[in-house]
């Protein structure tokens, strides 16, 4: 849940849930106890003491420190994932589909709503609910909107009495769910994009109900075709297996190694192109990525594994979302769909492939001449002077904003020459990250190896008992650290404190499918483009992301650390989820083409995206400024994709001064910051005439607003017609005058091509620009 806030490997074949964490454990000194590998069931010698795990300057602990609580359920109890016997890898979180994995309430074993788009799912004791919401309402005065789940049949297997519903298996945006009572067995395999639900069945026949008499307008034996509620599906089964209608339920005789299909079809006309896809099963999803530095280009291939059941056909349909399809190489079929992402368009065959262009990801604006450098020695001062710079309760996510908060001060410290107050700045940062970064203080992270995942306490928003929001907490961790890497390359280091931050990142984006420690990507979506807040997703609507620009910061983040430590794998992440999510916020939070929200939805903004749709407010009782904000903060150079369309900038800073009828008073300085990617002369107006009174937003602070928007109001608008070679750079506008500016994160100078023509030398950890 979100919270309120002032190249590929194979699929790994052993269930390895914390592993490597028991191993490590064998570095720390003392007498040896017998501990059991969970994969071969051999012993391993582990210390007594085995809390602590070293990892280079620092460490982490494998037990839980005495008075917090791991994973918990609603009423506070102790909870483990929810899987078989035979699920691989560690357990996944923040899923569209986690509330299978994260038994959320005592009162439900099964799991809730599961918005795959284009179907809705809901899990029971006899099987899986499954409907096409394909139409909207809004709700909460008018403030969401939502395409409710929807039930148009459920699927099942004769006799089944399920006491919960577990997860078997997952890909990167499909999972298998698993039920077992009453003598039969039944796994079906479902995924985003997908029309078809894939079931296997044992101890009983196949079994389909309709949620109502359905229209039957096609029999053959083992295909079908109804329609139910005003909905279109077809049903298939083994050709040896037909079906059988009694009443309101359908039933096959498939055995106990049997399999069926179901897909909701767009028209009854377009049988004929699913029928192809119906015996080969889907069972793996995979998405890989290539970032061509040279030519400012990400392309991202996304792969469906399926096993051709009776026949030969292989691949499957896929429908993809707008930002998707807007970005797809190859050719797709005329199918559509509705979803709550705007139209859905459908691939066939195992796979497609996008190319984006990227961008570049700065980590920190130039200091302008024209700006009052003394002015922003004087602010940095005052910062300084706070009595309390890492204000209580000192949890991750509060205390690394303020981490951020002084981090981002020391580029404008070290580009007015202020040299002290850099190195102070500096000082205050490494201290507060090395605290976190070891075991035993009132700071300290935990592995729970049983749920694959890095705790830090104290924690807050649910962190550590929901699994929430860890991008948003651990990116602030990551920004600091990536800072202290490009004034001090020896404690990033893996042996000295590089180690550490590493984990931080593994816990949210891990790329490696054979990860022990892990599971992959946890807090990024690849079909859907963007991250899911909760780690249970236990809510009707499903799951949901509301701070989607904490999200890019952790991206951001994570290129500048993979650049500054020398790791183009990690560097290239960085790039892969800032440039994916850039390609869906504006369109999603902010209905960017006018194609995402319905026609009827009275807002210009979304506060939070929903399984179901989307939703103006967000966790508090915030202002509207708020309600904009809380998708912008915080504001880094990592931020400028706001500003991809200085037009689109424009016109949502408007719509937050039309509604509100006056400039914004709430967390102005966010807005400054993000009214200067339109009309950066106008964010400085508002500053120059406020900057003595106003009250930073906690994340922000008066000297690093003062040089964004100074910076801009001199530099212009972003202009992404312009690419360069580098994955540091950017390029602004200012009436027909640009300024090109790159960073150099190596310890050699380089030099920068933009697609212009510009060259640019940058010296070594520097940053440099031209303008003309």
């Amino acid at each position: 849940m979100a919270h309120p806030r002032h190249p590929a490997h194979a699929r790994p074949r052993g269930r390895r849930l914390g592993l490597l964490a028991v191993a490590s454990a064998l570095v720390v000194g003392g007498s040896a106890l017998a501990v059991t590998d969970v994969v071969t069931g051999g012993i391993i010698p582990v210390s007594a003491e085995a809390a602590e795990v070293p990892i280079g300057s620092g460490g982490y602990t494998d037990t839980l420190p005495e008075g917090y609580s791991g994973p918990s359920d609603l009423d506070g109890n102790p909870v483990s994932p929810k899987v078989t016997d035979d699920f691989e890898g560690a357990a996944p979180t923040n899923e569209w589909w986690s509330s299978l994995i994260f038994q959320r309430y005592a009162d439900n074993p099964h799991g809730e709503n599961l918005f795959a788009h284009p179907l809705s799912y809901l899990p029971h004791s006899g099987g899986l609910e499954m409907g096409y919401p394909d139409s909207h309402q809004l709700v909460g005065d008018d403030l969401k909107y939502e395409y409710t789940a929807a039930t148009d049949l459920s699927l099942g297997v004769a006799g089944l009495d399920s006491p919960d519903t577990r997860t078997a298996d997952h890909g990167d945006w499909t999972v298998t769910a698993h039920w077992e009572g009453g003598g039969s067995t039944l796994r079906v395999t479902l995924g985003q994009g997908l029309p078809f639900a894939y079931a296997e069945t044992s101890g009983g026949a196949a079994e389909v109900t309709f949620e109502g008499t359905p229209d039957i307008w096609h029999e053959d034996g083992s295909t079908v075709g109804a329609t139910v509620n005003g909905r279109h599906y077809a049903l298939f089964s083994p050709s040896d297996a037909p079906w059988t209608l009694s009443g309101d339920t359908l039933t096959a005789d498939t055995g106990d190694d049997g399999y069926y299909s179901v897909a909701v079809l767009p028209d009854p006309d377009d049988l004929d192109t699913f029928a192809p896809y119906a015996h080969s099963v889907v069972t793996d999803s995979l998405v890989e990525y290539d970032y061509d530095e040279n030519a400012a280009a990400l392309t991202s291939t996304y792969s469906l594994t399926t096993e051709a059941r009776e026949g030969e056909e292989t691949g499957s349909l896929m429908a993809l979302y707008p930002h998707q399809w807007a970005n797809v190489t190859g050719d797709l079929t005329d199918l559509t769909y509705a979803s709550p992402r705007g139209e859905m368009r459908v691939s066939e065959g195992s796979s497609f492939t996008t190319e984006l262009t990227t961008q570049g990801i700065m980590p920190s604006l130039p200091t302008v001449d024209s700006a009052d450098h003394d002015r922003l020695a004087t602010l940095i001062d005052e910062v300084l002077a706070e009595e309390e710079l890492f204000p209580e309760p000192g949890d991750t996510y509060w205390d690394g904003k303020a981490m951020g908060r002084l981090a981002q001060l020391v580029p404008i410290a070290d580009s007015i020459g202020d040299t002290e107050a850099r190195d102070e700045l500096l000082g205050l940062v490494k201290e507060r990250l090395e605290d976190w970064l070891t075991v035993g203080g009132t700071r300290q992270f935990h592995h729970d190896a049983e749920w694959g995942a890095m705790l830090g306490y104290p924690d807050s928003f649910g962190a550590a008992t929901e699994l929430n929001d860890h991008d948003f907490h651990y990116g602030y961790f990551v920004s600091a650290a990536a800072m202290v890497a490009r004034y001090d390359s020896d404690w990033a280091e893996e042996d000295a404190w590089g180690g550490m931050i590493r984990l931080l990142i593994r816990d949210v984006a891990s790329t490696d499918t054979e990860d022990e420690m892990f599971p992959r990507l946890r807090s990024f979506s690849p079909y859907a483009g963007h991250g899911w807040a909760s780690g249970h997703a236990g809510f009707a609507a499903g799951n949901n992301q509301e701070s989607s620009s904490e999200g890019m910061h952790f991206a951001a983040a994570t290129a500048h650390f993979g650049a500054l430590t020398g790791d183009e794998e990690l560097r290239d992440l960085g790039v892969y989820l800032h440039t994916t999510q850039a390609s869906t916020i504006a369109r999603y939070w902010q209905d960017q083409g006018g194609e995402t929200f319905p026609e009827d939805y009275p807002e210009d903004v979304v506060g939070m995206v929903w399984g179901d749709g989307g939703d103006y407010r967000i966790w508090w009782d915030g202002g509207d400024e708020e309600h904009y904000g809380i998708n912008y903060l915080p504001i880094t150079a990592g931020s400028l994709y706001l500003g991809h369309d200085p037009e689109h900038a424009g016109a949502i800073y408007e719509s937050l001064v039309d509604k509100l009828g006056r400039e914004p008073e709430i967390w102005r300085d966010i807005h400054w910051a993000h009214r200067a990617l339109s009309d950066g002369d106008d964010a400085l107006r508002m500053f120059e005439e406020q900057w003595d009174t106003y009250e930073p937003e906690e994340g922000g602070s008066k000297p690093h607003t003062y040089q964004w928007v100074s910076t801009l109001a001199e530099f212009g608008t972003v202009d992404v017609s312009v690419t360069a070679d580098t994955a540091h750079y950017a390029v602004f506008d200012k009436s027909g005058t640009r300024t090109h500016t790159a960073f150099n994160p190596t310890s050699e100078t380089l030099t920068v091509g933009f697609s212009d023509g510009t060259t640019l030398e940058v010296p070594a950890g520097e940053t440099a620009v031209t303008s003309g």
